[in-house]
């Protein structure tokens, strides 16, 4: 992200802060899937020091704690706000771009769910905390791949994540450090009854914050009237997630 794309986004998760914890249930998804894949691949019960990027109102980092124990961890997020969930777990946290703050050294837990899509370079994020990992340490990251939202690109919007991408290229980003135990993605389409209520849901996850359009009555017209006509279906219209994810770990030497 440029520093102007970052501080939008950071006043936009700012705004939508208190509404994006109800709001983000696909979200909320993907923080499950990861936690489900750490089980299936025999994760640790305790963490001796823990790092997650993008925290948020806390749907991974909560999970976290109720499936593992953590001698520190410190959590991340570009808006000031998330600072209520590090409290609300004794956490230490750090308010900032993720690129730019301090991050720990030989973490035993590196994670981060639903954020990586707002670098305009993961994969470059992806491989500085491969090899910033402790022997033994894991890696638990998702973001969102080339078919979220697909339905606003076909419309010309400007909503989209700048650095989406596919397990594919989670994985080339991180093999040369660590042993890829898992990477997955999954197409799951939301439904809303009309297309401001989309636009709504955009505003109170946060996620217009890369866009840079001012709607007038006009424009608004059209955009409703295109959607509709696009993206109906008996359920209502269509918003696409394309949750993608890796969990990988450091060999011991």
């Amino acid at each position: 992200m440029t520093v102007q794309l970052s501080d939008r986004v950071q006043r936009s998760f700012s705004r939508s802060f208190q509404s994006y914890h109800d709001t983000a249930c696909q979200q909320a998804w993907v923080a499950e899937k990861l936690v489900e894949e750490m089980r299936r691949h025999g994760a640790p019960a305790k963490f001796e020091r823990g790092f997650e990027l993008g925290c948020g109102t806390g749907h991974f980092t909560r999970l976290l704690h109720q499936n593992h124990c953590f001698g520190s961890i410190i959590l991340n997020d570009i808006a000031p706000e998330a600072r209520q969930t590090a409290d609300e777990l004794g956490a230490q946290f750090i308010c900032g771009d993720a690129r730019r703050v301090i991050w720990p050294e030989r973490a035993d837990l590196f994670a981060s769910a639903s954020m990586i899509q707002w670098m305009e370079d993961p994969q470059a994020l992806l491989e500085r905390a491969a090899g910033s990992l402790a022997p033994g340490g894991w890696l638990v990251i998702s973001g969102f791949g080339s078919h979220q939202y697909w339905e606003l690109s076909q419309i010309g919007t400007s909503a989209r994540a700048p650095g989406l991408c596919g397990p594919d290229q989670m994985a080339a980003a991180v093999r040369a450090h660590l042993e890829v135990l898992s990477t997955g993605e999954a197409l799951r389409p939301s439904y809303f009854p009309t297309p401001r209520h989309i636009l709504r849901h955009l505003r109170k996850t946060g996620v217009n914050g890369r866009a840079q359009s001012v709607w007038t009555k006009s424009t608004l017209a059209r955009f409703e009237a295109e959607y509709t006509s696009r993206f109906q279906s008996k359920n209502g219209v269509s918003l696409s997630y394309h949750p993608v994810w890796i969990v990988a770990r450091k060999p011991l030497v």
